[in-house]
């Protein structure tokens, strides 16, 4: 009994002791915490801050997007979304909820002001085990005074988000060239999509700031909180070299051309040449960038689109050969067919090839001759032009500004693909690299790198980045772009054989030229057929003396009406925005300037050589019917006044022989038959394009002439 008394007792004592240290521990370790505040070497009242701290972040605005005036064409507005706080947990006053107490209540309030059923809305609204719930589109950007008016009626649970979103106030505007900005997947900042708000997104994002705070397990703010706060830092603004009234016009002049020829794609490009400023830029298709409605094409066509430009590629392998001394404007060759060495199918004029005769190397730019150009090429050399086309810039991007930009490529590896680069086939540009190498005719031959940042701004301390001018080369002498203007504009004025006469707008004379590109076929083998299936272009500069603004116009495949040319909504694109631009600017019309005429001299008793060189240097264009040494006779007659291009007949002695005359006009085709003696039956209208005598055939006086006219 007593060794088992004894045994109790033992085990009571080992069981205090053991509480007893228990409890010693215990209280030592509770004393060490109170006293040092840290456990495991870890600073208590840190753990416990760091478990109740929250960090948000504090959105930076975007930069806003101006055009050249200041006018805004980007911006940040504040848009609200609709939330609702479903579970009760987030009360902690339930005097105050903070959650949805009354669902049936608060859908009926809610179906008055967003457009979602009430049936649906309450279905939201009872959503079990969700913590809030939103309300899709329908709760997506709320107006201001809705958003009020809900808040006025006190429904608990009933929150608003405050959301930055991207507004464009002029809709369908330069919206390739600016582009769109929209949040990430992820919900975080905002980012350029497309355009400047892609290409300036560094400078427009600006930075996040954040603030850190105590608060509860929901993450409101506990009372008393200490706040850090970080202040974001702001986008810079960029305002752009768009003219805002220019570009109206290009979206205006779009718009028409759209709704009446429906192309697979148009677009236009204005400059100005002195600086290389883009003045406006614009393209069908567009789109909304603020709805994105329209978003079918997401390149910006005068960039990122590099295409063979046809003959307005004429002007720089003009512009070459005049610097080089191998353009004479009154010399001759042969149009029609131009054959490369070892090639089996020659290069052609674009009448099938038929051409004009002999004509001047003048009228052959006019009538837009690949065969003039690729005659050309064999005075300046391959190996010279093609330093020319690196000089003009082709080949390499402009750097404008703008993502994606395309460099083309010069096609030059085999002869025939330079000699038909010289009229634009085959090689490749795109319409920022032809602006470029026109500002160099227009500008005097100073070649100006065209860009579209004016400037940068930050909006904090107003610490402004201007862009400067900057002449990209200088690829031919200002006496060389004088002369290249001066050719040009007779593509533009001589209605007898200029492609370009659709063009001219009265008092600001304009000179450029036409081009009418194939289009590769994407099925491979050769380039589309039929009427629609082409470029059609024109690039022009006025006034042609001292060029304020280079316009260029293009459309692609045009749905042309039986009849219609590929010039026609060219010029629906080109004459009213040239016009409307050379007016807003102030650029008052010329002065109707005298045509010079030429006085025609006396050439009988001349050698046919002497006469021809004669009328040649007077601007004229002989035409020699006979295959005698001696001039006999002479149509027009001596002293009559004629315009710079007028035919003289030159009738020598020996055989009379007939010349070809396709592409003649009627008063010329009657010329010629009065000097020979012909006996003249026309039919149709127009230019010349068939003879019943074959050109270089003798002929006698009294013999008929039957000729077909047909128009162009």
């Amino acid at each position: 009994m007593k060794s088992r008394k004894l045994n109790t007792n033992r085990g009571a004592a080992i069981l205090f002791i053991i509480f007893g240290l228990s409890f010693f521990i215990i209280a030592v370790r509770f004393l060490t915490i109170e006293i040092t505040g840290q456990a495991d070497g870890k600073v208590l009242a840190a753990k416990a801050a760091k478990k109740y701290l929250r960090t948000s972040a504090i959105p930076a605005s975007r930069g806003n997007i101006y055009d050249a005036s200041g006018e805004v064409i980007a911006e940040n507005v504040v848009s609200y979304n609709l939330v609702a706080i479903l579970d009760p947990k987030a009360t902690i006053d339930p005097e105050h909820p903070i959650h949805v107490v009354n669902p049936r209540k608060t859908a009926q309030a809610l179906a008055k002001y967003i457009d979602m059923p009430e049936s649906k809305i309450y279905s939201l609204l009872t959503q079990k085990g969700r913590f809030q719930v939103e309300f899709g589109k329908a709760g997506q950007d709320i107006p201001y005074q809705a958003k009020n008016e809900i808040q006025k009626l006190n429904l608990p649970g009933i929150q608003f988000e405050a959301v930055p979103k991207r507004t464009y106030p002029n809709g369908s505007f330069a919206s390739h060239l600016v582009g769109y900005a929209q949040k990430n997947e992820t919900g975080g900042q905002m980012a350029g999509v497309m355009g400047i708000e892609k290409s300036m997104n560094a400078a427009l994002e600006g930075k996040d700031g954040k603030i850190s705070y105590e608060g509860d397990f929901w993450g409101y703010i506990l009372p008393n909180a200490h706040k850090k706060v970080t202040k974001p830092k702001n986008g810079e603004n960029v305002y752009l070299t768009i003219d805002k009234k220019i570009q109206s016009f290009v979206e205006d002049a779009l718009g028409k051309v759209q709704k009446q020829y429906n192309p697979k794609k148009a677009f236009v490009v204005v400059a100005d040449p002195k600086t290389g400023r883009i003045l406006a830029m614009g393209q069908r298709p567009t789109f909304d960038p603020e709805t994105r409605k329209g978003l079918s094409v997401w390149q910006n066509e005068a960039v990122e689109t590099a295409y063979e430009p046809g003959s307005t590629m004429k002007i720089f392998t003009l512009a070459a050969a005049v610097q080089e001394g191998a353009f004479h404007p009154y010399a001759t060759y042969k149009s029609g067919e131009f054959r490369v060495k070892n090639v089996p199918n020659p290069i052609k004029d674009h009448n099938g090839g038929v051409g004009w005769g002999r004509i001047t190397f003048l009228e052959g730019l006019q009538r837009s001759s690949n065969v003039a150009f690729a005659t050309l090429l064999d005075y300046i050399k391959q190996d010279k032009f093609k330093q020319y086309l690196e000089a003009f810039g082709f080949g390499k991007e402009t750097k404008v500004g703008l993502p994606n930009e395309a460099s083309g490529k010069i096609l030059y590896d085999y002869p025939v693909e330079r000699y038909t680069t010289t009229f634009g086939q085959g090689t490749t540009v795109t319409a920022m690299q032809m602006i470029q190498a026109a500002t160099a005719v227009a500008n005097d031959g100073k070649m100006m790198k065209p860009y579209v940042v004016d400037k940068v701004v930050n909006p904090t301390t107003g610490k402004t980045e201007k862009t400067k001018p900057t002449v990209a080369g200088n690829p031919i002498s200002a006496d060389t772009a004088k002369k290249v203007r001066d050719y040009l504009r007779t593509v533009v004025t001589n209605k007898k054989t200029g492609t370009g006469t659709a063009y001219n707008i009265p008092g600001y004379e304009v000179t450029g030229k036409t081009g009418t590109a194939q289009i590769p076929n994407p099925n491979g083998g050769g380039y589309l057929t039929g009427t629609d299936n082409y470029i059609f272009s024109f690039l022009g500069m006025a006034p042609k003396d001292n060029p304020k603004l280079i316009v260029y116009a293009v459309v692609q495949q045009p749905h042309l009406k039986a009849g219609e040319l590929g010039g026609e909504p060219v010029k629906a694109l080109f004459n009213p925005i040239m016009r409307n631009s050379l007016q807003y600017l102030n650029i008052k019309p010329a002065k109707g300037k005298a045509v010079r005429l030429a006085k025609l001299p006396d050439f009988t008793g001349d050698s046919r050589t002497e006469a021809s060189s004669a009328v040649r240097a007077l601007g004229l264009t002989p035409v020699v019917l006979g295959d005698g040494d001696t001039v006999t006779a002479q149509e027009p007659e001596a002293q009559e006044k004629l315009l710079p291009g007028a035919k003289v007949f030159l009738k020598t002695n020996g055989n009379r022989v007939m010349p070809d005359i396709r592409g003649f006009s009627k008063r010329d085709v009657a010329g010629a038959a009065k000097l020979l003696g012909l006996r003249l039956a026309i039919s149709g209208e127009g230019y010349a394009v068939s003879q019943s005598i074959p050109a270089k055939s003798k002929v006698k006086s009294g013999q008929a002439l039957t000729v077909k006219f047909k128009n162009p």
